[in-house]
């Protein structure tokens, strides 16, 4: 099964961005942040696609799918 991935923390950095800051910009708290860049949280298509407006970046720059190490069916 396919995992979303992302770059969030890369784009973030290099864009002079605190946690906090990136989560105001879009309305979530710096725990959802968090949490996406883990990986422990989705995001849903609406807050995917103002994060990547918020960072300035194309969408499948930021988030793309991989295959996950899971068994296949």
């Amino acid at each position: 099964m396919a995992e979303l991935r992302n770059r969030l923390k890369d784009f973030r950095v290099a864009r002079g961005l605190t946690q906090e800051g990136l989560a105001r910009a879009v309305g979530v708290t710096r725990q959802t942040i968090i949490a996406i860049e883990k990986e422990k949280f989705v995001p849903s298509t609406r807050l995917a696609l103002q994060l990547a407006r918020a960072l300035n970046v194309a969408f499948g720059e930021l988030f793309s799918l991989e295959e996950g190490k899971g068994r296949r069916s």
